[in-house]
């Protein structure tokens, strides 16, 4: 009896595990209005490569999306981006807060800003020289990574 138990469960974990596998598509509507708005306000010419519908057994679903031009992004299950990586073009400036531009442009005036992230305690930016920078939520700089 304790086997078929087991054996049940085991196939009922394994079903729900592929009941959320990721899905990949190129379509801009499998994305939140939210996160479709974001790409056409601050990337209206890009196309999308690749949009990962990442679903989670336990969490809420996110989504990666990766454009032709290399440009990463990332938007949690309402739609707010997460995290932009524009590889070596600079983020649009909308999306940094602009105390943390102000703060870059003071004192990394030769650098431009190539990706963002909000993290728990706030931002983490790199710089166009390799430079993290990390700012509270408020943009307070809290603090440098150099490589």
């Amino acid at each position: 009896m304790t086997k078929k138990i087991i054996a049940a469960l085991v196939l009922a974990i394994a079903g729900a595990t592929m009941a959320y596998a990721d899905k990949y598509t190129i379509k801009r509507d499998a994305l939140p209005q939210q996160a479709q708005e974001m790409l056409q306000e601050h990337f209206p010419k890009a196309k999308v490569a690749m949009i990962k519908v990442d679903k989670h057994l336990l969490k809420k679903t996110d989504y990666d999306v990766k454009l032709t031009n290399g440009t990463k992004l990332e938007f949690n299950n309402a739609g707010k981006w997460t995290s932009v990586d524009c590889k070596t073009r600079a983020v649009p400036e909308a999306l940094v807060p602009k105390a943390i531009r102000r703060h870059v442009s003071k004192n990394y005036s030769e650098a431009k800003i190539v990706s963002i992230e909000k993290k728990a305690y706030g931002y983490e930016i790199e710089l166009s020289d390799g430079i993290e920078l990390k700012y509270d939520h408020i943009g307070t700089f809290k603090g440098a990574d150099i490589d």
